[in-house]
Order: structure tokens, then sequence, then C-alpha cells
């Protein structure tokens, strides 16, 4: 199964990142970069079954802590 998730993922990088060196669109390689780490890192930890936490979690202090200060 980590196989397929990384042949995948080196397939979807070897389409996207050439086209986007020859267009020169640093800053879109740059943003995809990014996202594509990050879903290919919790890919990766969702196959190994390792639990991810629920971002909203995350979200939902974000917005109460925020509020707080707001509030006040």
């Amino acid at each position: 199964m980590i196989y397929g998730l990384i042949i995948i993922f080196m397939l979807i990088a070897f389409i996207e990142i050439p086209r986007l060196f020859r267009e020169r669109l640093w800053r879109e390689l740059v943003a995809f970069s990014v996202f594509f780490t990050i879903g290919f890192l919790l890919s990766l930890l969702q196959v190994l079954g390792i639990k991810v936490p629920n971002p909203n979690e995350g979200i939902k202090t974000l917005i109460e802590m925020v509020a707080k200060v707001v509030m006040e």
C-alpha cells in the first residue's frame, strides 16, 4: 500500500512540476510543493495507521481565542 501511494504521488509530481518550471510559475510551484508535501504526509500517516488529529478542533480553539481577545 505504501509503495502504491509513493508511485501515485511521484506520477503526479512528474506531470506537474516540469510544467511549472517550463512556464516559470515560481509562486505556483512553491504553493504546489507545500500542499503536495502536506497531502503526501497526511496520506502516508493514514496508510501507516497513525491517527491524525482533526484540524477542526485546532481551528475551533484558535477562533475561540481570537473571539476572547476581540470581545474584551
